[in-house]
């Protein structure tokens, strides 16, 4: 099992936090990168309820987690830090240069034309939940996610992963779409959800999940300090 308490490398995560986060903070990405290689990793846990300490700025700017440090290079961001694993590993982007380009291509867009409308569905259902202009916004905010999601759906095809074999591209896409999972949305595309349950069932996954879960701790209530 890659996390070792001894590992060079070290991934920001976070402890004490909502129950409706768990499953779902980004760290999830990296563990599973981390998995998939077989690359021991050590956690460094930060309380989630309160904001980071100054020094943990300095290597990540916003105070969110995952950073990665392995000792060569300090990241932030999932999206580089995906990148600069598969750099490392062909098991988790591929050395022929359309399938790379492919590969590096829907990581962007899973960062970027499909998970920011998602988040936006998530802050009107969770915390704007209740305010009255929420009803109005939600019906486009779910079209436009609808909207998406037939893209993706287009592009995959029959094909069981993005790039043509299992890559980051695949990573990044199935824990954005997870972020729907109070939702029928993905349901709506069957192909979709038939992907994103092929991603979920890969022993990598299932070994990340449990570890985050186990130091995210107990759930606490939004609101109540941790």
């Amino acid at each position: 099992m890659p996390l070792d308490p001894k590992a060079d490398t070290v991934v920001s995560a976070l402890k004490n936090t909502p129950a409706f986060t768990h499953g779902l903070v980004r760290d999830l990405r990296v563990r599973w990168a981390l998995e998939e290689i077989g690359r021991a990793y050590r956690t460094e846990l930060y309380e989630g309820m309160v904001p980071r300490p100054d020094d943990y700025r300095r290597w990540q700017p916003f105070g969110q987690v995952p950073a990665f440090d392995d000792g060569k290079v300090r990241l932030f961001e999932t999206g580089a830090i995906l990148l600069y694993l598969g750099e490392q590993d062909e098991r988790l982007l591929p050395r022929d240069p359309q399938a790379r380009a492919d590969a590096t291509a829907w990581v962007f867009a899973a960062l970027n034309s499909v998970e920011p409308m998602i988040m936006q569905l998530a802050r009107l259902d969770i915390f704007q939940a209740g305010e009255a202009w929420t009803r109005e916004a939600r019906p486009s905010t779910v079209a436009f996610i609808e909207g998406r999601l037939a893209r993706v759906t287009e592009a995959l095809g029959d094909e069981e992963w993005l790039a043509g074999r299992f890559s980051v591209a695949d990573i990044m896409m199935v824990t954005v779409l997870r972020n729907l999972r109070s939702t029928p949305i993905v349901a709506g595309f069957p192909r979709l959800a038939a992907y994103q349950a092929r991603g979920e069932a890969r022993p990598a996954f299932h070994q990340a999940l449990a570890d985050q879960i186990a130091g995210l701790g107990e759930p606490v209530k939004l609101g109540e300090p941790a």
